[in-house]
């Protein structure tokens, strides 16, 4: 050791920090060089150094502690900022946030790498007063005449939905790099929409991967189908691009939210070409596991689970997507079998890991294996968090255990935050338990005074005990404020096409076919056993039976129906929880019309073929 320079010491930790395989060899000369006392010589900047390889390691902890120890007069700014990119990069924003305020109080020099990260933490916590602030610093101090600055700023203004400051700076600038219009676009397509969104790209002198991604993503998540593979071939085919493994991820979460399988099934045949290729297992693992999201959340579980299968390495966020997939899909039992082979495979599940099997044995109304699950949480070494108990009280009240999740939520470690309030009162609802429901609403309001949803779930339960003194005062009430409830909304993938429909729509270019052929599928129904489910106390228009057979859902499976061949799958997508008629409805078309038909609602898919549903009623 004495033989090697402390440059050649530093160019020593540089390539282990370069190289995954070494990082073992660079933790190993930390131990000589403390043994040997060398990391404290003056001068040395070992220290320092061995900071820069552990912050490059993504070994926050030893990287801080590391970083702590360096004497304050051998800190330079590239020692801050180093500190401040890797909790950024790590995930601890909050912690980068404070770190940025400690450099501007200890009066460190703040340059422009420094600056693109700070704006780079506020665009991840949308964070607009800190952003706002930074900004007024960097025009003070001259950093604004760097370009790379002014595109994080812009970013930043993106990300908080301030498209018009966007397009501001954006004029403001005399270089104007493909880096600054892809920002441009990013926020125009997010807030403004496609059609503004395609001015810009279309305008843009040049385009790089990034662009394109974002306007085919745009286009898939706005249901348009055509232009999305459109602008795909063109910008493979045409313009040479070839889909990287974060464009594939980006495109392939489009599709997870907006339910399109065309365009998914597309990005999985290019990832299966380009698997040969020289990409990192990584980048493998990553694309695997958004198509095993994908797959899942689009309805095709069976698919998901192969392409599960088919990895020839995971890791527990794959895991997670498939145990979150299954659950949807009401496969507790299955999570439950998989579990110990999750933990043989990654060895520590995480908390992400405990909420999807927590949420699969609450689909499934797996009380006693939840509470099992609930409590072998730290054995894991992890302690129950509020998503945790969320699960917990959603499972217990699901299967009526109404007062046991209410007793639970009251013993938390940690206070109840609005998810675990709204489940139990969701719970009250479907079970009758007006006087916790109560109890429970005036904590709601407390937390979230302009939240009038609660107002509409006990209004419902008053009406249903038949308290129409109560159910006016509180209707009275939500009309002053103008408060209205949510529409139903489906929407069915048809033919490269996106058809979306409301409770009563009559706004399709073919409404009169599909209205004929809602008046025979309920005909056929009814004569199969149908019998429309009209509430005690009728509340809402949709509770009508005259409008229940207008359910947004009811008008997408007629249009399925209509317009594709005999026993097609139709894959159906609502906005809000699916009622209690529809999927009464759903049951018995699955078996009169020999189809298979898959409706993803705001919890979970519910499968419906040959008469019953996956959910086994329990939703």
């Amino acid at each position: 050791m004495k033989c090697l320079s402390n440059q050649k010491v530093r160019f020593i930790l540089r390539q282990c920090a370069q190289h995954r395989s070494l990082l073992r060899s660079g933790k190993e000369l930390h131990g000589v060089l403390t043994t040997s006392g060398l990391k404290k010589a003056p001068r040395s900047y070992l220290s320092n150094s061995l900071f820069q390889f552990y912050a490059a390691s993504g070994d926050k902890a030893t990287a801080q502690k590391v970083f702590d120890e360096i004497p304050l007069t051998e800190k330079d700014n590239v020692d801050w900022t180093t500190l401040l990119s890797s909790l950024s990069r790590c995930g601890y924003l909050v912690d980068s946030m404070k770190l940025f305020v400690e450099m501007r109080r200890k009066r460190v020099e703040i340059d422009d790498v420094a600056a693109v990260c700070f704006f780079g933490v506020c665009a991840k916590l949308e964070d607009l007063g800190f952003g706002e602030q930074g900004h007024g610093f960097a025009a003070k101090t001259g950093l604004l005449t760097s370009v790379k600055v002014c595109n994080a700023l812009m970013d930043m203004y993106g990300k908080c939905g301030f498209v018009g400051e966007v397009r501001r700076l954006f004029e403001t600038l005399e270089e104007k790099s493909v880096v600054s219009w892809t920002v441009v676009l990013d926020a125009v397509v997010k807030w403004e929409g496609l059609e503004n969104g395609r001015e810009v790209f279309d305008g843009m002198p040049e385009r790089n991967a990034v662009a394109w991604t974002v306007m085919v993503a745009g286009y898939v998540g706005g249901g348009f189908t055509g232009e999305a593979l459109e602008l795909l071939e063109e910008m493979v085919f045409k313009c040479g691009y070839g889909l990287n493994f974060v464009t594939l991820c980006s495109v392939l979460s489009a599709c997870a939210r907006s339910g399109n399988l065309v365009i998914g099934r597309w990005v999985h045949v290019y990832a299966l070409k380009m698997e040969e290729e020289e990409e990192s297992c990584n980048d493998h693992v990553m694309v695997g596991t958004a198509l095993v999201d994908m797959y899942a959340k689009c309805g095709d579980i069976d698919s998901s689970i192969k392409v599960f299968r088919s990895m020839r390495k995971r890791n527990v966020v794959t895991w997670n997507a498939l145990f979150s997939g299954l659950a949807m899909h009401g496969k507790g039992k299955t999570v439950i079998d998989m579990f110990q082979e999750m933990v043989r495979e990654v060895k520590r599940p995480d908390n992400l890991t405990f909420s999807a099997v927590l949420s699969a044995c609450s689909h499934s109304g797996l009380v006693e294996e939840g509470w099992q699950c609930f409590h072998r949480l730290r054995s894991h070494g992890l302690e129950p968090k509020v998503e945790h108990y969320a699960c917990m009280v959603d499972l217990l009240g699901r299967a009526g255990r109404v007062e046991e999740a209410e007793m639970l939520m009251r013993g938390m470690t940690v206070p109840p935050n609005e998810v675990v309030l709204g489940s139990l009162l969701g719970s009250c609802s479907v079970h009758g338990k007006l006087e916790i429901a109560e109890r429970v609403k005036r904590e709601l309001v407390e937390m979230s005074p302009g939240n009038m949803g609660y107002q509409i779930v006990l209004s419902n339960m008053y009406a249903a005990e038949g308290r129409s003194d109560v159910v006016d005062r509180l209707r009275g009430s939500m009309r002053n404020r103008g408060i209205r409830k949510i529409p139903g909304m489906s929407s069915i993938h048809l033919n490269g096409s996106v058809h979306r429909f409301i409770a009563g729509d009559r706004s399709h270019p073919r409404t009169k076919e599909i209205y004929l052929k809602l008046t025979e599928v309920i005909e056929r129904i009814r004569s199969g056993g149908y019998v429309p489910h009209v509430p005690p106390s009728e509340v809402d228009l949709e509770d009508k039976e005259q409008a229940l057979s207008c359910h947004s859902e009811k008008l997408a499976v007629c249009f399925g129906l209509l317009v594709t061949k005999p026993r097609t799958t139709l894959y159906v997508f609502k906005n809000l929880r699916i009622c209690q008629d529809c999927h009464s409805a759903m049951k018995i078309i699955s078996m009169v019309y020999d189809r298979e038909i898959i409706i993803r609602d705001r919890n979970r898919f519910h499968q419906f073929k040959g008469g019953s549903c996956s959910c086994s009623d329990y939703w």
